[in-house]
Parts: C-alpha cells; sequence; structure tokens
C-alpha cells in the first residue's frame, strides 16, 4: 500500500484536488470513473508498484527447492491384497470338476529343478496326453473358487508348468491347447508343493466322401468347416475317390458344407466327437444343365440372339447372347419346368421341363424368313 501511494503521489498532477479516492479504498469501478488523464496515472501507478511484490515471492521459492532435495524418496509398494475366504453359502458350481490326485513320487525332485516361486506355495506338473506324450505350449490358468484369477502361464516343450499360488486354499487349474478338449481340475494346496499332472482329450477327427445320389465319387469339391459362431475352422478339397479328412478339431457342434462346379452346394451339421474320428459323408445334387442352338431358315447359326430362361412362376432365371455359332448354355438348374425365349428376329417361346442332374439339349428356330 506505501508503494502504491509513492506511486500516486509521483504521478498525480499537485491541483488534483482532494476529492481523489484513496489508494487503500481503490476499486476498478472506481478507477473506471475518473477523467481519461487521471485513470491513466493510476493505471501506471498499479504496474509500477506490482511487480515487486513477485520479487519478495522468489526467497521462498528458493527456499522450497532446497528443501525437496533434502526429502528422502520412496518408491511405491505394491503387494497382493489377501483373498478373503468364500462365505460358507457362496453359491458355485464344482460338480463338474474332477478331483486331481497330488503326485508324491518323484515330485519333490522335479519341483526342486524349477526356478523358484515369487508367490506362495507352487502348483507343478506336466501337460500330457492320454498316451503320456506331452502337450507344448498348453495355456494354464489357475482360479480360486470364487471365480477370480491367481496365476496365468504355458507348459514348456516339455510339457511343464509351473503356477504360483498365494497360499493354502483350494483352486481350479484349467488347461487348454490348440486342437485338444479343455480339461479344468481342482487342487487343494497346503504347505508343500503340489505336483499335478494335467491329461488333455486328444484332437478329434473328420473323414467322409463326397458323392452324388448314385455314389458317384465328386473328387476336387471343396470341403468346408464352420464352428457354431459361423468361423471357418478348416476347409480342404476331396480326393481321386471324393474323400476328405480334416484333423485336430475340438469336440463339438460343426456345419460341414460341400461344392463342386456343375453341382449343386450342400450343407449340414456334424458332431465331433474327442480323441476318435467322426464320419460324415456329403452328397451334392447335380444341377441340370440346358444347351442348345437358334438358328434361322435354312438351319443356318444365328448370331447374337438372346436367349432367355424362365421359371414356372415366369421369374427370369438367367439371360445370354449367342455367339458366332448360335450356341446357348444354362448350367446348375434345379428340377422343374423352364420356358425359353429366344429373341433377335420375331421371338419364339419353347415349354420344356427339367430334371435334377440331367443334361438337355434343344435348338430353337427363329420363324422369319431370311
Amino acid at each position: 500500500a506505501d508503494r502504491l501511494t509513492d506511486a500516486l503521489a509521483d504521478r498525480l498532477p499537485a491541483d488534483a484536488g482532494g476529492t481523489l479516492p484513496d489508494a487503500e479504498s481503490l476499486t476498478p469501478q472506481a478507477v473506471h470513473a475518473l477523467p481519461p488523464g487521471l485513470r491513466d496515472a493510476y493505471i501506471q501507478a498499479y504496474a509500477d508498484a506490482m511487480p515487486r511484490i513477485f520479487l519478495y515471492l522468489v526467497p521462498v521459492l528458493v527456499l522450497g527447492l532446497l528443501l525437496a532435495f533434502f526429502l528422502k524418496e520412496k518408491p511405491l509398494v505394491s503387494h497382493n491384497a489377501p483373498t478373503a475366504a468364500p462365505a460358507p453359502d457362496a453359491p458355485y458350481a464344482t460338480a463338474s470338476v474332477p478331483q486331481a490326485r497330488p503326485h508324491t513320487a518323484g515330485g519333490a525332485g522335479a519341483a526342486a529343478a524349477r526356478p523358484p516361486h515369487a508367490g506362495g506355495v507352487p502348483v507343478c506338473g506336466t501337460v500330457q496326453h492320454p498316451d503320456g506324450t506331452v502337450v507344448p505350449r498348453a495355456a494354464l490358468t489357475l482360479i480360486d473358487v470364487a471365480g477370480r484369477q491367481i496365476g496365468r502361464g504355458a507348459s514348456g516343450d516339455d510339457g511343464r508348468y509351473a503356477l504360483a499360488t498365494p497360499g493354502s486354499g483350494s483352486y481350479v487349474l484349467i488347461a487348454a491347447a490348440g486342437g485338444h478338449q479343455p480339461q479344468a481340475v481342482s487342487v487343494t494346496v497346503g504347505e508343500r508343493p503340489v505336483e499335478l499332472d494335467v491329461v488333455l482329450g486328444g484332437a478329434g477327427r473328420l473323414a467322409g466322401s463326397v458323392v452324388t445320389a448314385d455314389g458317384t465319387p465328386v473328387r476336387d469339391a471343396a470341403v468346408t468347416l464352420t464352428n457354431v459362431h459361423g468361423e471357418v475352422v478348416a476347409t480342404t478339397r476331396s480326393g481321386r475317390e471324393g474323400g476328405y479328412v480334416i484333423t485336430e478339431l475340438v469336440a463339438g457342434e460343426y456345419t460341414l458344407a460341400a461344392s463342386a462346379p456343375a453341382f449343386r452346394p450342400a450343407a449340414l451339421p456334424v458332431t465331433v466327437q474327442a480323441a476318435r474320428e467322426t464320419r460324415q459323408d456329403v452328397e451334392l445334387a447335380g444341377g441340370a444343365v440346358l444347351r442348345g442352338t437358334v438358328r434361322g431358315s435354312g438351319g443356318r447359326a444365328v448370331e447374337d440372339a438372346r436367349v432367355t430362361l424362365l421359371d414356372a412362376a415366369g421369374n427370369v432365371v438367367d439371360t445370354l447372347t449367342t455367339g458366332a455359332d448360335g450356341m446357348f448354355r444354362f448350367v446348375d438348374l434345379s428340377s422343374g419346368e423352364y420356358t425359353v425365349i429366344a429373341a433377335g428376329y420375331p421371338p419364339v417361346a419353347t415349354v420344356l421341363q427339367m430334371a435334377g442332374g440331367g443334361r438337355t439339349e434343344r435348338d430353337l428356330q427363329l420363324g422369319h424368313e431370311d
């Protein structure tokens, strides 16, 4: 306030009079109401007095910076909160989880060969097939009885795995691998490491043949297998004798589809069993073929004649234009009645009957003399 008073005394004219506002009672409204000359003097006085106030804060900032150098640095500490025991009446399903037997013979040496665990009591073992061969790179997840994830890992090339637990209690170990039936086992952990082997069911296999209605093999047919979500699981082609094989399938429901040129595609549901072969043949119905030649008078082939095929309801099935030889060809037709119309000269219509898988030839004579 004293610095502002001195600045006003230096800048205000001596004859300004005693009606000017005091420095301690100044407000923006009061300054705005002053005449221009006096208002500018008050503003300049404020501008001269204020910067020195901020200079007084510099020692305080320097002192704070020096104190910060003496503060002790402590890293953040994170830890797992202890898992609360579930209430006795908490509802959770365990009927579908088979009990696993901890291994004691030879387990101590195998567990000692593993690296030390960061958590509590470890659960170790081998993921293997029913015949004892190991399953590498299997995904393993350990959860508690409430469904919370405790640990996660994968088996090595030797099929071995190791997961740490927060302490004693009951857990569920889930194992899965591509082309295998997933497995879940319950395990009880005490004070000693647990050696637990997990057996994954073998992959299923789907095989069969693509044939026609009379049993004739259809070679080089495209065979596609999709899961219940519509995703393509596998695709292959039938061999010389119409056979196909799809391996490494997880047991479940699938849709099997097959298609081949000159045949109508077919699809059907199929259930693949675990660790066994499921056979399913696919029957393809051949589409009828209609071909012929458009001729004018004297038997001459008519080029650029427009040929239209209608079904029994009058809907256009297909339309094409003849070439220099006057020929037309409609393929993959269902059984039924059709009408063929040729135009280019006065149009001619012919009604004919098609049988599924049959081949029909019909020449059309345009009714106009050259």
